[in-house]
């Protein structure tokens, strides 16, 4: 059988091509060189670029057989993601890879803005000594405001606070809750620019946010205040920018992105590199050795996965539309209550509703549907599930599959419930949510009966009718059997009715004790449920 084809088209690390393994024909040219690029595509079902390579409609067209566009960074400004979702073809990128690597370089840029350290550094290269010519100051007890509180702008803030520094933000889509939880202080634009001291912008490049911080954001800040953008060059306007540095109505910059890269000798960016008051790197934020391969590993993992016809997690693009960041953490969480609710089921199914309930009202979660489909049939078909032919499944089997979506969820920001009938004429309905600031994977209710408890790999539930002993006879049974429980819940809606008790235990449990223990507690329903991880 022939392999598929890998197309390696910049430089990546070794460890790239190990995760990659040995089941692709992995072949390699120069994407920087469109004569020697175009050709190579005709063959790869999938590529790997960084970012000298352009990934265009032309590119893509030429590819008639490309699956997947892999983007070893962050930044996809030389990916169409348009055409690409058009032509089909799946686009993933490695978003957490250079978050470390990029906050260091900001920490690194106010460090060098504050304390002068490349001026000091090239006056003394030259033979000088003038230490009273760059007195710095200190950032303690100054003001830091940052502009984007996402995972690089949360980085920032941790480790600023180290310096004793008090931390501001403006971010339109962060809550005060938080903000909070990060010891960060919300602000409007306009007060951030007029209280900090240093200023670092951490936006995606959208038509809103270009040259958001131009001549009148500037004429707001502090006469001694410090500017950063490590982020995507013309965030900041650089004509506005090079003024204010001329003017005095700032005192420096750090500058690691340009509008355009390298900076044209005639263009603005170019008046910013002469400028004594702005420390200049050329595109560092991902250039750290940890950071590469963390990038070159992650997308090859991602193009394993999508080659096979799975939704790979850090997918831009799937099914026509773009999984939103917000979105992307419940895919995981939505397959394991697919997993639960079908392990539960007591007859086969005949509809099933994936309903989601909070903020994520406003976003695009068709894929979680995907997410519940895979979850559902994971473990009851003999072949391969995926987020292709999930859908086709349900199709097969008769089963009738509902997306509901509304902003209702009155004790957590999100819950998403797997709902369905089954062919006894029941219900049944999974629940869970995503908890804290390390998004812990909970079942919040099974059936109606309302808990709370991290999902793991091995799970017992039982309904009973509720009456005293229940836990003991259990307990001792598991015990006495060195099954040990890990963690419990149980939910009752009333003394003396139907109640639930859900249990995480370290080890599977025999089909022998399960049926004795059920047997002795008298279960109207008893399962054992074994996470498959994807």
């Amino acid at each position: 059988m022939t392999k598929p084809v890998v197309l390696i088209a910049e430089e990546l690390s070794p460890a790239t091509i190990d995760a990659l393994g040995p089941d692709f024909d992995v072949r390699h040219v120069d994407g920087a060189d469109r004569a020697a690029l175009l050709p190579a595509l005709a063959e790869a079902h999938a590529v790997l670029v960084r970012s000298a390579t352009r990934m265009d409609a032309e590119a893509i067209a030429a590819a008639p057989a490309l699956k997947v566009i892999a983007r070893a960074g962050v930044g996809l400004d030389n990916v169409d993601i348009k055409a690409a979702t058009t032509a089909g073809v799946m686009v993933v990128n490695a978003p957490t890879s250079n978050i470390i690597s990029a906050a260091e370089l900001t920490v690194g840029h106010i460090l060098s803005l504050a304390r002068r350290i490349p001026a000091a550094h090239a006056s003394l290269s030259s033979g000088a000594w003038k230490r009273s010519s760059f007195t710095g100051t200190e950032l303690f007890e100054k003001t830091v405001g940052i502009i984007g509180l996402g995972r690089i702008g949360a980085l920032i803030a941790a480790r600023l606070q180290a310096f004793d520094m008090r931390v501001v933000a403006y971010d339109p889509y962060v809550t005060s809750a938080r903000a909070q939880q990060l010891g960060v202080e919300l602000l409007t634009l306009d007060e951030l620019l007029e209280q900090s001291d240093f200023i670092t912008i951490h936006m995606p490049k959208t038509p809103e946010t270009t040259g958001m911080i131009s001549t009148e954001q500037l004429r707001r800040m502090k006469p001694t205040a410090f500017v950063v953008n490590v982020a995507r060059g013309g965030l900041i306007d650089e004509a506005a920018l090079a003024d204010a540095l001329i003017s005095g109505e700032i005192a420096g910059a750090g500058l690691d992105v340009f509008s355009s890269e390298p900076p044209a000798a005639d263009s603005d960016a170019a008046r910013l590199l002469s400028l004594p008051n702005v420390v200049v790197t050329p595109h560092l934020g991902a250039s750290t050795d940890e950071a590469q391969e963390k990038a070159g590993v992650s997308v090859a993992k991602s193009v394993r996965l999508a080659l096979s016809g799975e939704l790979v997690p850090d997918a831009v693009n799937v099914a026509g539309g773009v999984i939103d960041p917000y979105v992307r953490p419940g895919i995981a969480l939505v397959e394991k209550l697919g997993q639960i609710f079908s392990a539960l089921a007591v007859s086969p199914v005949t509809s099933i509703d994936v309903e989601v309930h909070g903020e994520l009202k406003d976003y695009d979660v068709s894929v979680l549907k995907l997410a519940a489909l895979k979850g559902v049939f994971t473990n009851i078909v003999s072949e391969s599930v995926s987020y292709v032919n999930a859908p086709l499944l349900a199709e097969q089997r008769g089963i009738e599959v509902r997306l509901i979506v509304d902003g209702v969820s009155e004790e957590y920001r999100n819950v998403i419930t797997v709902a369905g009938a089954l062919s006894d004429g029941s219900q049944l309905s999974v629940s869970g949510t995503l908890t804290g600031t390390k998004q812990i994977e909970k079942i919040v209710a099974i059936n109606g009966h309302a808990l709370e408890l991290p999902i793991e790999k091995h799970h017992i539930v039982m309904q009973y009718t509720d009456r005293p002993g229940i836990v003991a006879v259990y307990g001792q049974r598991f015990g006495e059997a060195g099954i040990n429980i890990a963690g419990m819940q149980i939910a009752r809606r009333a003394a003396g009715g139907q109640a639930l008790s859900v249990l995480t235990v370290d080890s599977p449990v025999p089909d022998e004790l399960l049926a004795e223990v059920g047997s002795a507690i008298q279960a109207d329903l008893f399962r054992q449920i074994e996470i498959t991880e994807s």
